[in-house]
């Protein structure tokens, strides 16, 4: 194994350490147990609640304006593109997307237009003083600023080379993604989106390893998932709650990648270079745990430049505040004005009735909505299933809405929002299959239970 210095350890293991400590190790606090950038996010947010709405609507409309400039330059297809151009310089769809999230963003704030824009239970619950977008606005700042931490310093080799033998059997993925699935699984799913998406932006996972990750991992954290079951009434279920959670989402993790549409996504990086370029097996004369090391030293010596450190991490906060927020306000809005103002879901949740009965849910036609409005968002279910009598069916639904993964107002904006190659209908079918797999899983539980 290659000699390195002290200066080179320190510089592997502080940062990692640090990394470790913000990102993936819970705290406990007056809302539960959190994770340290969670835990800062939700501080600003909270000091600043009565400015982020208008300062997230500036960034909307920066967004909006940026791309309006840039449409008329050409795509830059060469091997460099200035990250300006890469913030801006987006095809005609996205910047219609960006123009809708600031248009929406305004009408929120001014109450002027549509009511069912600019309501409380639509737009208003994106963007309103304590909305999900006001806690992008501080995550964003927070995890994209100090992702170097986990991103730069060695972590991801070291754990890719550890846990390989364990994620490319079992979900056809490679080690380093194990992070991912840890960062949202004790932090937040935003993290886990962000993350994954900065790493095939770098070509470590392949167009196919970043929809699986992106889509399978970016579970809620588990502080959101105590909200929910406490929400629907059944706050003492908890530990079985989580439990079938974890069980349902491992089940998915093992079948999703190996069917349509994640199968079909290509096998290529983002840069067009194949699987192959990238070799994870353990050269000779090394074990597992020295490959790891030294592979994860070589990279903390190549990131000694404090400067970049902090470029990296304001090139990650930019790309986000003006990549993904807008997605995240047009889309969420839209889906939240199909749940709250028309009967779409509820025709689309119609299926799911005889699915229900056939596995012996209780209330099972006002429980078939719930099914799919939480494509819209997650918390949706538990809100409008809070009045079902049957506490097994309140489980059933209370479950679900967390399993599913996909829901426009946060994870699935985020995703299309970012570079991870996936559009609308890969998220309604992945929604769909994840709902229909996962009802048997947790419907067997939920017969144990009551």
């Amino acid at each position: 194994m290659k000699k390195f210095s002290i200066s080179t350890w320190l510089l592997f293991l502080i940062p990692s350490l640090l990394g470790i400590i913000l990102f993936l190790v819970p705290i406990p606090t007056d809302e539960g147990w959190m994770v340290t950038i969670a835990v800062l996010a939700n501080l600003m947010a909270g000091s600043i609640e009565s400015i982020v709405p208008w300062i997230m609507m500036g960034i909307l409309i920066v967004a909006a304006l940026g791309s309006l400039v840039f449409i008329t330059k050409k795509v830059n297809e060469t091997d460099y593109v200035p990250f300006m151009d890469k913030l801006f310089n987006v095809n005609l769809f996205w910047t219609i997307v960006r123009i809708l999230g600031a248009v929406f963003a305004v009408m929120v704030l001014f109450q002027v237009g549509p009511e069912p824009i600019w309501n409380e239970n639509t737009g208003g619950l994106l963007l309103a003083g304590d909305g999900l977008l006001s806690f992008l606005f501080t995550i964003f700042l927070f995890a994209g600023l100090l992702l170097p931490l986990l991103m730069n310093f060695g972590l991801l080799e070291f754990f890719g080379t550890m846990m390989v033998k364990i994620m490319r059997p079992l979900f056809r993925l490679p080690g380093r993604s194990s992070i991912d699935a840890l960062a949202s699984w004790v932090g937040d799913g935003t993290i886990g989106v962000l993350l994954t998406s900065k790493q095939y932006e770098a070509n470590k996972y392949t167009q196919r390893e970043a929809a699986i990750i992106g889509t399978t991992f970016s579970v809620v954290s588990i502080t959101f998932a105590i909200v929910v079951i406490q929400e629907i009434g059944l706050g003492s279920y908890f530990l079985p709650y989580y439990a079938t959670v974890i069980l349902a989402g491992v089940i998915l993790a093992l079948i999703m990648p190996r069917i349509y549409p994640l199968t079909n996504k290509p096998t290529t990086f983002m840069d067009g270079s194949p699987q192959e370029s990238q070799s994870e097996d353990v050269p000779a004369g090394y074990s597992v745990t020295s490959h790891g090391i030294e592979s994860a030293l070589t990279k903390a010596e190549d990131n000694r430049s404090v400067s970049k450190f902090f470029k990296d991490g304001f090139k990650n906060v930019l790309d986000m505040w003006i990549g993904v927020a807008p997605v995240v306000m047009a889309f969420g809005t839209v889906a939240l004005i199909l749940a709250e103002y028309t009967s779409v879901f509820t025709i689309l949740g119609t299926p799911f009735e005889p699915y229900l009965r056939l596995l012996g849910v209780p209330e099972a036609a006002e429980a078939a909505q719930l099914m799919v409005v939480g494509f819209a968002d997650m918390f949706l279910p538990a809100i409008l299933g809070a009045g079902i009598e049957s506490e097994m069916t309140r489980f059933v639904v209370a479950t679900m809405s967390v399993t599913q993964l996909i829901y426009m107002s946060e994870v699935g904006g985020l995703l299309l929002g970012s570079k991870i190659p996936v559009n609308i209908l890969d998220l309604i079918i992945i929604f769909l299959l994840r709902t229909i797999i996962a009802l048997p899983i947790v419907v067997g539980v939920a017969h144990l239970l009551f």
